[in-house]
C-alpha cells in the first residue's frame, strides 16, 4: 500500500507543475513593451552621418548672402547644397524654399543627423535652413552673428520659427 501511495505523488507533483507553469504564461508584465523602433528609417544613415560630421567642420565659416562656398563665405542654402556636394555627392540646390520642395517629408519627432530642418526667418516659410546633427541640434549659415553655428531646435526663436524638415537619406 506503501508502495502505491508513493506511485500517486510524482502524477500529482508533474499535475502542479504544469498548471504553475501555464498559469505564468497568462501573467501580464508589471511594465508595458517599448514600441520597436520603425524599421523604415535607421538611426543614422551612414549618409547623413557624413553630411553632419562634413557640416561640423565649416563651424564659424563667415556669413555671405549668395555664399556658396566656404572660401567667399555661405549663407544658409549654399551651405547645405555644399555640405551635400562635398559628403555625398549630391546635387542640391537653389533656395530654402527651393530646396524643401525637395526631400521626404519627415515629423520632427523622427530628425535624424543629415535631415535638413526649415524655419519662417522671414514672415515665409522655408525661408532658413540648416543640417540637423542630432541630440536637438542643428547646424547652419545664419546672417546674424554672421557666421556657420549651432543651435537648438528647442530655443526659443527657432522653436517658434520651425516650418518643416526634410530627408535625403533612408
Amino acid at each position: 500500500m506503501a508502495i502505491l501511495a508513493h506511485m500517486r505523488k510524482p502524477p500529482i507533483l508533474a499535475a502542479c507543475c504544469l498548471a504553475c507553469l501555464l498559469a505564468a504564461c497568462g501573467i501580464i508584465p508589471a511594465t508595458p513593451e517599448r514600441a520597436p523602433a520603425s524599421p523604415a528609417r535607421p538611426y543614422v544613415s551612414a549618409q547623413g552621418r557624413e553630411v553632419a560630421l562634413y557640416a561640423l567642420g565649416l563651424l564659424d565659416t563667415g556669413y555671405r548672402f549668395g555664399g556658396k562656398n566656404p572660401e567667399a563665405g555661405l549663407d544658409c542654402s549654399g551651405m547645405v547644397a555644399y555640405v551635400f556636394r562635398q559628403a555625398a555627392g549630391m546635387t542640391i540646390g537653389g533656395s530654402a524654399a527651393d530646396i524643401a520642395r525637395r526631400g521626404r517629408p519627415v515629423a520632427r519627432e523622427d530628425l535624424r543627423p543629415g535631415d535638413l530642418v526649415f524655419f519662417d526667418t522671414r514672415n515665409a516659410p522655408f525661408s532658413h535652413v540648416g543640417i540637423y546633427i542630432g541630440d536637438d541640434r542643428f547646424i547652419h549659415a545664419p546672417s546674424t552673428r554672421g557666421r556657420v553655428r549651432i543651435d537648438r531646435m528647442s530655443a526659443r526663436y527657432f522653436a517658434q520659427r520651425f516650418s518643416a524638415a526634410r530627408a535625403y537619406f533612408d
